[in-house]
């Protein structure tokens, strides 16, 4: 097999965590490779709604919280970066977002979350509103009588998910990227100091290697001393037509896109096949419906459902091998979310070669090991 050597990195996973570790390790100079299965890959990005979200976000871990506000408080300049190097607009917006509800039992759980997520010891300040129907309407014309009220934060907003994942692979290219389509890895060994990856497309060695493959992380991790349990959690989306833009805001379950089409999902379903399903469809439809009613009259143009990447608690994973130095893993599920931090924070740290505890312990691994004692 042909041998691609002399890289610093090996990034293993071309999706949007991949694709942001690579370009923020190739800006700083480093030669980096993407090692990636291609489009057969069961992407969690193909199936991303796209939103930059910070309510609701770290109850059960405030750090979290800390970590979601700094990437999207970071995402303009990330924006305004890709745009300089690829001239292309990832539509990033932050009018601020709604999470709706439909039920006062749906209302009630709502701000109980809210406030037991403020209430938390060493939660960063988001400010948020619970808001009745009445104030809803006002700010969002057409709300359908059924939404009852909802909880709006002004550090929420959204972009363009497919426009980002084409920028972050352009502007790593730009800075000298290398992406690898068709190598899936299957084994990584320890050499000269480094490693030596054994791939579907040939041999790749490199002085680093970060794991950003997903669910495929959970095999790969025990190869170079790590431990990232995850699972595959389904979701589902609907897109509409393109209509006259009516929704200035992203809600949570539903958003109108730059194009003018209308995404409606959301939905959370323990499955390891991305198989679209009727009755989960229909009730994220009716769902959407009900909060605007002229969604209703809208055509729907495709379906599809992703495998999101799901560990234990729902938190992400971040970790540096110890008996493996030069060996990274990072997992999470809001990769559009993260996308700043990964660029700025997380890939700066692999290039130094060491993540600082302070910040990253939070999130190793080895908190489930603390669980399953406990």
């Amino acid at each position: 097999m042909q041998a691609h050597s002399d890289y610093d990195v090996a990034v293993v996973g071309g999706g949007l965590v991949g694709s942001s570790v690579a370009f923020g390790l190739a800006r700083q100079g480093q030669r980096v490779v993407v090692l990636d299965e291609g489009d057969v890959a069961f992407r969690a990005s193909r199936g991303n709604f796209a939103l930059v979200w910070v309510q609701s976000k770290g109850l059960g871990m405030p750090a979290y919280s800390r970590w979601t506000v700094k990437s999207a408080q970071a995402w303009p300049a990330l924006a305004q970066e890709l745009a300089d190097r690829t001239a292309l607009d990832v539509c990033y917006e932050r009018p601020g977002g709604f999470h709706l509800t439909l039920s006062e039992r749906e209302w009630t759980h709502r701000q109980g979350v809210m406030q037991r997520l403020s209430a938390q010891a060493d939660m960063p300040e988001v400010s948020f509103e619970m808001l009745e129907h009445a104030e809803l309407a006002r700010r969002l014309p057409g709300l359908g009588p059924d939404v009852v009220g909802g909880s709006f934060c002004p550090l929420d907003g959204h972009c363009n998910s497919l426009r980002l994942f084409r920028a972050l692979h352009v502007a790593g290219q730009r800075c000298g990227l290398h992406y690898r389509a068709f190598h899936g890895v299957d084994r990584i060994d320890p050499h000269g100091g480094g490693f030596k990856l054994m791939t579907t497309g040939g041999e790749v060695q490199a002085g680093k290697v970060v794991l950003t493959a997903g669910i495929g992380n959970a095999r790969l991790a025990p190869m170079v001393g790590l431990s990232i349990p995850v699972r595959p959690q389904r979701g589902q989306i609907i897109v509409t037509e393109k209509a006259e833009r009516f929704l200035h805001f992203p809600i949570s379950t539903v958003r109108q896109t730059d194009e003018g089409g209308l995404m409606l999902g959301d939905s959370q379903e323990e499955a390891v096949d991305p198989v679209v399903g009727t009755p989960v469809l229909s009730v994220l439809a009716d769902r959407a419906a009900r909060m605007f009613p002229r969604i209703a009259r809208l055509n729907v143009t495709r379906t599809w459902a992703a495998l999101r990447v799901m560990t234990r608690d729902g938190f992400p994973v971040y970790e540096q091998s110890a008996s493996h130095p030069g060996a990274f893993g990072a997992t999470c599920h809001s990769g559009v979310t993260l996308a700043a931090n990964h660029v700025f924070t997380f890939a700066d740290h692999v290039a130094r070669g060491h993540l600082p505890p302070a910040e990253f312990e939070v999130f190793s691994s080895r908190r489930f090991d603390v669980q399953k004692v406990a």
